[in-house]
């Protein structure tokens, strides 16, 4: 199931696994290989990641594995993934999903790799089951966003629903819960969150999932995260590109507020557990985060949806 030892570095590298990671996990290997138990758990894993393939919200729970583990416990999921790779590339090409899309979309455990070194200075990926909705194919990285395959909940999609009663329901037709719907993630290390950056992923999404689910329509775009905190406002000017990709989203209500401050200092500064007096100031949205939290804030998730 997993490529020979002299064979991993090329699947590794062609997932954009850092260089230095390469060495140590093509020397993990061969200590999993060797492990029944850890070659049985790797089995049960694999089938249950590519069980259902395609289905939205089929991805798995994986196991919490134990520390005593060491490296080979925080890189565990790395080879589950190596070794499922046959089979998502398999979906995408009965899909027709162009190569260059299906490269980048798998290219996405390289980078999650990348930043667990930044939060933990070694090798591991901080959230190993994330990568399943890649190698699952239920999400896919179409220019600066990745577009997930899901259904809108009954939050989301009564917010949807009554804005579209409201408006009349259009052509008679009203979204609401349980229809499909795409949800938006934001990556790092892809640049700035442009206007233009982001104009540019919804028309490849738009033609995209239309090629190739044309089954399934996508008329609503929804996202929960961070970055729709309404409190961003305060510190950001009007023309940023976080207050414009805020202002894409009608805000949907139902949410609780209980405060995740720990998720904006992950993504901003790249350690979740940063002490909040320790978190730099230099740049404008650093300065917002930590200035936030030292004068006693707190910081929310959003949850926000527009048309397609």
């Amino acid at each position: 199931m997993l490529p020979e030892a002299d064979e991993l570095p090329e699947t590794l590298l062609d997932l954009a696994v850092p260089h230095e990671d390469v060495n140590g996990l093509v020397a993990l290997r061969d200590r999993l290989w060797e492990d029944e138990e850890a070659r049985r758990l790797l089995d049960r894993c694999v089938d249950a990641l590519v069980r259902d393939m395609g289905k939205p919200g089929g991805t798995p729970e994986f196991p919490v594995l134990p520390d005593g583990l060491g490296e080979l416990g925080r890189c565990f999921f790395v080879y589950v993934y190596v070794a499922a790779l046959p089979y998502a590339r398999e979906y995408h090409r009965g899909r027709g999903i162009p190569d260059e899309v299906s490269r980048r979309t798998l290219a996405d455990l390289g980078r999650h790799l990348a930043v667990h070194r930044r939060a933990r200075g070694g090798r591991g990926l901080l959230v190993p089951g994330w990568n399943g909705l890649h190698f699952r194919g239920e999400l896919y990285q179409l220019g600066r966003l990745q577009f997930q395959r899901a259904v809108l909940g009954e939050r989301m999609g009564g917010a949807v629903a009554r804005a579209g009663a409201r408006a009349g329901g259009g052509a008679g037709r009203v979204v609401g819960p349980g229809d499909p719907c795409l949800n938006l993630h934001i990556t790092d290390y892809r640049g700035p969150l442009s206007p233009e950056a982001c104009d540019r992923s919804l028309d490849l999404a738009r033609e995209f999932f239309a090629r190739h689910f044309p089954e399934e329509r996508y008329e609503t775009a929804v996202c929960h995260s961070w970055l729709l905190d309404p409190q961003l406002r305060r510190y950001l000017p009007a023309d940023s590109n976080i207050v414009r990709f805020q202002d894409r989203f009608h805000p949907a209500d139902g949410y609780g507020q209980d405060p995740d401050d720990s998720t904006p200092v992950g993504f901003v500064f790249g350690d979740r557990d940063l002490a909040v007096d320790r978190l730099p100031r230099r740049t404008t949205v650093e300065r917002a985060v930590g200035d936030h939290l030292r004068s006693g804030g707190h910081w929310y998730g959003g949850h926000g949806w527009f048309s397609l």
